[in-house]
């Protein structure tokens, strides 16, 4: 089952890929929502092998035929509307920017977006919402406390979920990721309710990646390098894509090819990624000259200990 996410707000490219990079005087929580980053997103998600973001494609879509006629919510069909440009737009419900003002609107009613799969429904497998740590703090003056603690991690260490098990690393995955496609908007994860902490966060909520190409937010890799701490299999992962044979550039460029929508990236963001890989494993490689191998990497591929043998 699929739904419509992150609409583009872009006039249609026409095979054509645009890069859209926020005005410089914009701040972080004023950036777009880019439905390119959706479908990127999940590329990348699968590269790195986390495979923790709902499949994800991009799509052409008929806003008259696909949305409007065939929609049983009479309250979503009262948002379209056609613009003065004659285009069928339309505003939908939300919580924030579902407006006139914040109208996506077609060309004249053919509009690029991402198609998300489901996640179970609430009724059978609940999910829990969580602050993350490291959120910013969403102010224009006022800064959060890791930014101005540089223990900051050792807190969290001792702070339920991240005082056991598996989170703290799953947070640094998600570092991992965040810094690759520039995303600096991780303000909450979630989580399946079930499981309780023996669980793995979902990488939902990527549309404001792949924004700034030519510049790197070193700030995302904060979780990192103040906690020194990877997972073994996210290391070598790391290694590996810095390899000339299987850059990350390469690889993403080769993936993405097969979306609807392809391209789907630019140049200039598939090579940021090679670079902020090489980043990322700079970052690694001083923890390790401080802290020690065997503190930071975390060895995740060794199986269970098996039960002794019965005589």
């Amino acid at each position: 089952m699929l739904i419509l996410k992150d609409i583009s707000m872009t006039t249609l490219r026409y095979g054509r890929p645009v890069s859209r990079r926020p005005p410089p005087d914009f701040f972080y929580f004023s950036d777009f929502e880019r439905h390119n980053a959706e479908v990127a997103a999940f590329h990348l998600d699968k590269i790195l092998d986390f495979r923790r973001v709902p499949p994800v494609a991009g799509r052409l879509v008929n806003m008259t035929k696909e949305i409007r006629d065939v929609t049983r919510d009479k309250k979503l069909w009262r948002t379209f509307f056609i613009s003065p440009a004659n285009n069928v737009c339309f505003y939908g419900e939300c919580s924030y920017y579902c407006s006139t003002e914040h109208a996506l609107c077609g060309k004249p009613d053919q509009i690029e977006g991402s198609l998300a799969a489901f996640l179970p429904d609430l009724a059978l497998a609940k999910r829990k919402t969580w602050r993350n740590p490291w959120r910013r703090s969403y102010h224009k003056r006022k800064k959060a406390e890791w930014e101005v603690d540089p223990d900051y991690c050792e807190e969290v260490k001792q702070t339920p979920p991240y005082d056991s098990g598996t989170r703290l690393l799953d947070i640094m995955d998600m570092t991992v990721f965040d810094f690759l496609m520039g995303n600096m908007d991780r303000h909450h994860y979630e989580t399946f309710e079930k499981f309780g902490n023996e669980t793995f966060i979902i990488h939902l909520d990527n549309g404001r990646g792949f924004g700034k190409h030519s510049h790197d937010e070193v700030s995302i890799l904060v979780p990192l390098t103040q906690c020194c701490r990877i997972r073994k299999s996210t290391h070598l992962r790391l290694q590996l894509l810095a390899k000339e044979e299987f850059k990350l550039s390469l690889l993403m460029s080769e993936s993405l090819v097969r979306d609807w929508l392809s391209p789907v990236l630019i140049q200039q963001h598939l090579q940021a990624m090679d670079r902020r890989v090489r980043q990322v494993l700079n970052v690694l490689s001083d923890c390790v000259e401080k802290e020690g191998y065997s503190y930071v990497v975390e060895d995740d591929l060794q199986g269970p200990t098996p039960p002794p043998r019965q005589r």
